[in-house]
C-alpha cells in the first residue's frame, strides 16, 4: 500500500543510519498519553505512536556547506569522533548520533556546517527554488532554513525573513553574516499574516507614484550594526513593555539588508511601501 509524505519522511528520518554501538540507550515511554487527536493523526498517515518513545535514538542532522571538498567530512568526523552518515535523499545533509554536539566544534564555527534537521531540508529542497527567486520566509527564526535557502539562491534573486520576534530574528542575522549569505537578504520584524512588501525590484512599478512627491524621507546607506538613538530608545520601551514580539499594530521594522538586496540608495518610503494583493499576484520575478 501506498505511504503518506509524512510517514515515509517520518521513516527515512528513523531510518538505522547510525550504529547501535553509538546509540544511547532507550529512555522508558514518557507517561503521559499522547493527545487523542495527535493519536488519530500518526493513524492517518501510518506512524507507529511508538516512534515518541524513542526520540533518544533518532539521529541527528547537520548539512555540510555547499562547494566544501570531500576531505572535510573526514576533518569533522575526526573532531567530531563520530561517523558522518551521508543521507542518500538529501544533498549535503548528513546524520550523526544523537547525543553529539556541534556548537563548540571548529567545523561548526568557521560556517563549515549548519544544524538543521531533515524535516526542515526536506521542505526546502521541495520548493525547488531556482537562482533569480525572490523567497519569502514566513517565521524565519532561528535561521538554519534561511540559510540554506540563501545557499540555493546563489547570486541573483532576493530571499527575504520575517519573524515577530525581534530577539529571534537577530539571531537569523548573526547567521546570514557567519556563513556570510546575507548580500541579497532582507530581515523583517512583522506579523507574517498581514506583511505585505514585495522585493524591491518587483516593487519599482508602485514606486513610479511616488515620482515628483516631495519626500525628505532618509535613504537606505549601506547596513551597519550600529544602531541609531532613536532605535536604541524603541528597543529600550519594548523591553520595558515585558514583550520581546512585535505589537500587532506595529509597522515592519527592517533589522538587516545586503549590499545587494537593492535597498542601498532607495528613500525608505518607497521600499517600505506595502503592496496591495493584485500586485503580490502580478509581481514577484
Amino acid at each position: 500500500p501506498s505511504r503518506s509524505p509524512v510517514s515515509l519522511l517520518w521513516r527515512a528520518m528513523d531510518s538505522p543510519e547510525i550504529p547501535p554501538s553509538d546509540r544511547r540507550e532507550e529512555r522508558p515511554p514518557a507517561s503521559l498519553p499522547l493527545p487523542a487527536a495527535f493519536l488519530e493523526f500518526l493513524g492517518e498517515n501510518g506512524l507507529d505512536p511508538a516512534l515518541y518513545s524513542k526520540a533518544d535514538t533518532i539521529p541527528r542532522y547537520i548539512r555540510l556547506k555547499p562547494g566544501m571538498e570531500s576531505s572535510v567530512v573526514t576533518e569533522i568526523e575526526s573532531e567530531l569522533k563520530c561517523d558522518l552518515m551521508r543521507v542518500s535523499w538529501l544533498p549535503d545533509f548528513y546524520a550523526i548520533p544523537p547525543e553529539i554536539q556541534i556548537a563548540g566544534s571548529k567545523a561548526y564555527q568557521q560556517g563549515k556546517i549548519y544544524g538543521i534537521d531533515a524535516a526542515s531540508g526536506a521542505a526546502i529542497l521541495a520548493l525547488d527554488v531556482q537562482s533569480g527567486d525572490h523567497v519569502l520566509d514566513l517565521c524565519a527564526a532561528p535561521g538554519a532554513k534561511l540559510c540554506m535557502l540563501a545557499d540555493m539562491l546563489g547570486s541573483s534573486g532576493s530571499l527575504t525573513g520575517v519573524d515577530v520576534a525581534k530577539h529571534r530574528l537577530a539571531a537569523c542575522r548573526t547567521m546570514l553574516q557567519k556563513y556570510s549569505l546575507g548580500d541579497r537578504s532582507r530581515l523583517f520584524v512583522a506579523d507574517g499574516t498581514s506583511f505585505s512588501i514585495l522585493p524591491v525590484n518587483s516593487n519599482l512599478g508602485s514606486m513610479e507614484a511616488f515620482v515628483g512627491i516631495e519626500d525628505n524621507g532618509s535613504i537606505f546607506s549601506e547596513w551597519t550594526s550600529k544602531r541609531s538613538w532613536k532605535d536604541r530608545q524603541k528597543s529600550k520601551k519594548a523591553k520595558a513593555a515585558g514583550s520581546p514580539h512585535l505589537p500587532s499594530t506595529s509597522e515592519p521594522e527592517l533589522i538587516y539588508y545586503g549590499k545587494d538586496s537593492g535597498l542601498v540608495g532607495l528613500q525608505k518610503r518607497y521600499v517600505l511601501h506595502p503592496s496591495t494583493d493584485a500586485a503580490a499576484c502580478t509581481s514577484g520575478s
